[in-house]
């Protein structure tokens, strides 16, 4: 298995070269490796502490959905340059994927936790960067019984503001941290708006608007795209893979 072809293989599924995305993504091969692989990693963020475990498990190709350089230009040193030093001693390349791996219609973050929850038929909607990023759905349930799906899809508590009709019927999700939009989503006509996280002020900002407001975790709602995608690399490659979690718990 070479690099090349599996870069090739995640920009063609992904679409990283026509999805828009913030300057700071740049999404697709970040850092490359001297060009063989023998096992996948997948992880949310390119931090140290993952790059380091993923060192330990023998990992030469780490896909991301949030890369290296999220605070644009740094210089090379302390954490900087541990994490370059550790990715060069283990022939590590690192491929990131941020927007596309949200947005795939398939093995997107949205369309992965919907399926979880038992949602289905999913509208785009939300647009950012040039393109819609989450996904709305009509169905009528109640909003504790929604809450305690989206728990058990990731694993964790759902904080919500209850802000909202307690049937929900126009649900949109945008995983991540969507919560500060929700003044956009209540915009398309959302009743109940399932994201990551969000700032103080959106708690009563759905009170407000009406809304139901279900923070599920920024890391917990963006931990089945790197997944899948390494899933299908994997098995399309014939090489083992990993899953390298390290959660924030925001």
């Amino acid at each position: 298995m070479h690099l090349t072809e599996a870069v090739r293989y995640l920009d063609d599924l992904l679409r990283v070269g026509e999805v828009g995305d913030y300057p700071q993504a740049m999404n697709g091969l970040q850092v490359e490796n001297s060009g063989s692989l023998s096992r996948i990693g997948a992880a949310v963020d390119a931090t140290e502490a993952v790059i380091r475990e993923a060192a330990e498990a023998k990992v030469d190709f780490l896909i991301v959905h949030h890369g290296l350089f999220w605070s644009g230009a740094q210089r090379v040193t302390g954490a900087n340059y541990r994490k370059m030093r550790l990715l060069m001693e283990a022939d590590m390349a690192v491929y990131s994927a941020h927007l596309p791996l949200d947005i795939h219609p398939e093995i997107g973050n949205n369309a992965l936790l919907a399926a979880a929850i038992g949602l289905k038929n999913g509208v785009p909607f939300f647009e950012t960067a040039g393109q819609p990023v989450g996904l709305k759905f009509e169905a009528e349930t109640s909003r504790e019984v929604l809450r305690d799906h989206v728990e058990r899809a990731v694993g964790g508590r759902v904080h919500m503001a209850p802000g909202g009709p307690v049937v929900a019927k126009r649900i949109g999700i945008v995983t991540g941290g969507a919560g500060g939009d929700v003044a956009k989503a209540a915009a398309a006509g959302i009743d109940t708006f399932i994201t990551g996280e969000g700032p103080h002020w959106s708690y009563t900002a759905a009170e407000e608007l009406g809304v139901n407001l279900l923070y599920a975790g920024h890391y917990a709602t963006e931990t089945f795209g790197v997944k899948a995608a390494a899933q299908l690399l994997a098995r399309k490659m014939a090489l083992e893979w990993k899953f390298i979690d390290h959660p924030t718990g925001l």
